[in-house]
């Protein structure tokens, strides 16, 4: 059973977090960022969450201030920036690792948090907008070299924001940075009906593969 906390962003102002932590931690614990559209219960959250704590790891969700107040843009960076931030102190004081990790627009702003944070013990990102949905441009890249940390990037290789001819390339520049490609996949993990995957399919490999590699920072 998830714990529920209010995490204090801004002076007044609280969003949402769950927090589910497994009989026998092994750490290191992981804080799940949502996407853009949907919030911290998301089935692919919620699946992902619990196949984590399944395999031994404290993960927590929280919603953004937007999805908190019923907005249906998100705020800007900063704002995005200051609440993740403060998820991430909540997070941390229970005295476990703490690797940032998030979903699309999540996962991008776990990148720049990680970029200016001390101590996050690694980076894990499903999905990684590195093309602007809204311009069509492509983001730049530079402060994923100052994260210092093991990152983990999972994609789909038919994820019109990550196109393999331009993600690849990033990734093998970043030193301690993996890819793992699930084929056939877009950009929410969807997969064709003829590749004989499933969503629980998908799931399941997506949190064996950051299992084994969380496993990895503990060495």
């Amino acid at each position: 059973m998830a714990r529920r906390l209010r995490v204090e962003w801004s002076k007044g102002r609280k969003v949402t977090a769950d927090l589910a932590v497994p009989g026998d931690p092994r750490g290191p614990a992981v804080l799940l960022a949502h996407g853009a559209g949907a919030g911290r219960r998301h089935p692919f959250m919620a699946g992902l969450v619990a196949r984590l704590v399944a395999a031994g790891h404290p993960t927590m969700v929280f919603d953004y201030p937007y999805m908190e107040e019923g907005r249906r843009a998100p705020d800007r960076m900063p704002a995005l920036l200051a609440c993740h931030r403060a998820a991430h102190d909540r997070l941390a004081a229970y005295g476990w690792p703490v690797v940032l990790a998030g979903k699309s627009m999540g996962g991008r702003m776990a990148s720049h948090l990680a970029a200016g944070l001390a101590g996050p013990a690694g980076l894990a990102v499903y999905g990684y907008p590195l093309v602007s949905p809204s311009s069509g441009a492509v983001r730049d890249t530079a402060h994923l070299r100052e994260t210092g940390v093991p990152m983990l990037f999972l994609s789909g290789s038919r994820d019109r924001l990550a196109p393999m001819g331009l993600l690849r390339p990033v990734v093998e520049s970043l030193p301690s940075a993996t890819l793992e490609v699930v084929e056939g996949a877009g950009h929410s993990f969807e997969v064709p009906a003829r590749s004989g995957l499933t969503f629980d399919g998908v799931l399941d490999r997506l949190a064996a593969v950051t299992a084994a590699w969380l496993g990895g920072l503990r060495r």
